[in-house]
């Protein structure tokens, strides 16, 4: 196990539940996870696996069934709505396949949102939001709506308005999915550059195998468990069982 001060997040005994009919539909039960400090981390699996349940449960955005999630010493699991919503907005960015930008405002009337909610004023706002876009080489698209940028730019604007906030974690989920193989590879870059600039720690949902190659953990949401794989760094590696890390954590 990591020290108790390289650990950024850590999930413990979580179970994840839903209610289907008169009868309790289980996506994963007593999944312990710890993530350090500047890790960027992938997280894999076949679709239905539960990886976007677990990250909106890291994220803060869904209540485990069971279990408890800690960022640093605090479990955010205890945190009420309101807290909790503060929680998200101060300390974690969120990047989503679909992009969810809302059309009728400009690229930066979008970034600047969170920090709108926040309580700064719409000039301070507007000046950091410019800044981010400059970030993600979108300066010159800052006044343009949603529906005029291509998919790709759209992607920049969601990873501009994940970072305006100064997060100090980064979730993706399926960040390239909507998008093709050379565009994908630059959203990739920009993703690794402001993860190391920025020094976050980050997790990313996805299918794209020379996407998770890249990170520096890569574990497997399968049947419910979470499974460690070989290390980018030395591949011979073969999948190992957490046992052999002396921990049930991965």
């Amino acid at each position: 196990m990591l020290a108790p001060d390289e650990i950024a997040i850590r999930a413990v005994e979580l179970t994840k539940a839903f209610r289907s009919g008169s009868a309790d539909l289980v996506v994963f039960r007593d999944l312990n996870l710890e993530v350090a400090r500047g890790e960027r981390l992938a997280l894999v699996g076949e679709s239905g696996a539960g990886k976007s349940t677990l990250l909106h449960l890291l994220g803060g955005l869904d209540r485990p069934t069971e279990g408890a999630i800690y960022f640093g010493l605090n479990d955010i699991c205890k945190l009420s709505a309101n807290e909790l919503s503060e929680f998200r907005n101060r300390q974690l960015g969120f990047v989503w396949q679909i992009h969810s930008l809302l059309a009728e405002f400009t690229a930066v009337e979008n970034v600047m949102m969170p920090l709108l909610i926040r309580g700064q004023s719409r000039e301070a706002a507007e000046a950091v939001s410019l800044a981010r876009l400059d970030e993600v080489g979108l300066r010159n698209r800052a006044t343009h709506r949603a529906g005029e940028l291509s998919g790709g730019e759209q992607q920049r604007v969601v990873l501009a308005r994940a970072l305006v906030g100064n997060p100090s974690v980064l979730l993706a989920d399926e960040p390239t999915g909507n998008l093709d193989f050379r565009t994908g590879e630059m959203i990739m870059g920009l993703l690794e550059d402001l993860h190391r600039s920025r020094q976050l720690t980050s997790i990313h949902v996805t299918h794209n195998l020379n996407f998770a190659r890249r990170a520096d953990r890569v574990v497997a949401l399968e049947q419910g468990r979470l499974m460690p794989l070989a290390s980018v760094a030395d591949p011979s590696r073969e999948r190992c069982s957490s046992s052999e890390r002396g921990s049930n954590y991965v």
